[in-house]
């Protein structure tokens, strides 16, 4: 009885797998009937007839990466480099994946490869490095044209690699020292520039600092003269007025004469004894009258003065 059901359980595992296909997702599947297209088959489980049908084709219908391989390409300047990339492309009709061509992989590399030669031949080196999104785009345009017929879809490609030659690189590399060189010295000299900038409306603003600390310290100097000046005439004025007082009362006249005698002897006798060349008069009786003159002048002044002392204290 066990090796009944045995038998019987193979025998329907052998149908299953003779006469039902099962579909994953992320796969499509054609079928031919005695050599001819039948149909796709999509995911889920189909049944197939033995014998007579047969999967020819299974496809992988997620999008798929395709590695380009390095090639050998000319710039428009004339510049050998090497360029490699990566496509992505997706089957979107098995059918012609399936009998359009007979390896769409194949082809879109050999298409992507001779489309990137056409479209890096219309480029200078300087412009491939910076127009990688118009490469890119272009390439795919021109590989979506042509894998129409296959049923691919290009969804897009990526330039991942333009390396220059070696020579062409250590050119570039002398080329960039140049430049780096060509900015250090123009840096250097617009700070060389700045810095004179800086200096010299550092000494002017100084110029104008001193010039106006000068004309400063002129004006408060010319102030304290002026000051100076008003206080002398003022102390001269009150000296005057209170000398002009005392002259007015009695004996004022007398005391102002005293005093100038006595300045007048002062200043003689200074000269007399400072000065280096002697001057004697003609006659020495005549300035021996004269200072007698003067002392008999001033005694009296004295005299007249205690007279007068004496009757105001009566």
């Amino acid at each position: 009885m066990t090796t009944f059901f045995a038998i019987v359980l193979f025998g329907a595992f052998i149908a299953f797998k003779l006469f039902f296909v099962i579909v994953h997702m992320r796969e499509s599947l054609v079928v031919e009937r005695l050599g001819n297209f039948r149909a796709v088959l999509g995911p889920g489980l189909h049944v197939v007839l033995p014998i007579v049908d047969r999967i020819a084709y299974r496809h992988d219908i997620r999008e798929q990466v395709i590695d380009i391989p390095p090639q050998t390409c000319i710039t428009k300047d004339n510049i050998q480099v090497s360029v490699d990339g990566l496509v992505f492309l997706k089957v979107t009709d098995p059918r012609k994946a399936s009998y359009g061509i007979a390896n769409y992989r194949s082809a879109s590399i050999n298409l992507a490869q001779t489309t990137m030669r056409a479209e890096i031949g219309k480029l200078t080196l300087d412009d491939s490095f910076k127009e990688r999104e118009v490469l890119n785009d272009a390439i795919v345009k021109a590989i979506d044209q042509a894998s129409e017929p296959w049923g691919v879809k290009v969804t897009s490609y990526e330039v991942r690699n333009i390396t220059p030659s070696g020579q062409v690189i250590h050119t570039l590399e002398k080329q960039m020292e140049a430049e780096r060189a060509r900015r250090a010295e123009v840096t250097l000299a617009n700070a060389e520039k700045e810095s004179k900038i800086l200096i010299s409306e550092g000494e002017r603003q100084e110029a104008i600092n001193l010039s106006e600390g000068e004309r400063q310290k002129r004006i408060n100097l010319a102030k304290g003269k002026a000051r100076a000046m008003e206080l002398v005439a003022e102390s001269t004025a009150q000296g005057v007025r209170m000398v002009a007082e005392a002259v007015q009362k009695p004996g004022g006249d007398q005391a102002l004469r005293m005093r100038l005698q006595e300045k007048f002897i002062g200043r003689l006798s200074f000269l007399l004894q400072e000065s280096k060349v002697s001057v004697m008069p003609v006659e020495v009786a005549q300035l021996r009258g004269v200072l007698d003159s003067v002392l008999s002048g001033a005694r009296m002044g004295d005299a007249g003065a205690a007279v007068k002392t004496q009757k105001e204290r009566e």
